[in-house]
């Protein structure tokens, strides 16, 4: 039997529910994203391809790329606990409310895609395929424990997104 951790690291004590902290909630559910229905994931990522489809915009177009990835490595780094506080909080080991690391995917998934509707849609059709079908090695990732086995599986989903993204713009398919 695995012992409950409280969130500062101590036993939690049985009987007892575990309280995540108030930014780990606000950051796993997406500001509440995550409490939309139905289907809160696909919220997590519209919400994530709206604020960058609209945010970038504001970037040179050199900048782009690097803050996808400023994006995606900060939302990796807080996602992960984020989704772990909520989920021990919640007893669940993916609770729905979670949508952090959809978010994270879906910015994986529009790394270096240009501003282009087609290319955006892509994107985002593309990670949340791959996010639900669960290919190797996406499955296998969700079985690590905590924050990382709910954050990781989108990391690879997303990953995999933007490799058939950019094969498609490779090959003129979209542009």
């Amino acid at each position: 039997m695995r012992s409950v951790m409280a969130a500062n690291g101590s036993a939690a004590v049985p009987g007892r529910t575990v309280r995540a902290p108030r930014w780990a909630w606000l950051l796993a559910t997406f500001f509440g994203a995550g409490m939309l229905r139905p289907a809160p994931g696909t919220w997590g990522s519209l919400a994530a391809l709206a604020l960058w489809s609209v945010g970038a915009r504001y970037l040179a177009a050199s900048w782009r790329t690097p803050a996808a990835l400023a994006v995606v490595v900060i939302t990796l780094v807080l996602g992960i606990p984020a989704a772990g506080f909520v989920a021990r909080e919640k007893a669940e080991a993916d609770p729905h409310c979670v949508v952090i690391d959809e978010v994270c995917g879906q910015m994986l998934a529009l790394v270096a895609v240009p501003l282009h509707w087609n290319s955006l849609l892509a994107a985002f059709i593309l990670f949340r395929a791959f996010d639900i079908l669960k290919p190797p090695p996406v499955r296998q990732l969700e079985r690590l424990p905590g924050g990382a086995g709910i954050v990781l599986d989108d990391v690879a989903a997303g990953a995999l997104a933007l490799g058939v993204v950019q094969l498609l713009l490779h090959f003129a398919i979209l542009k």
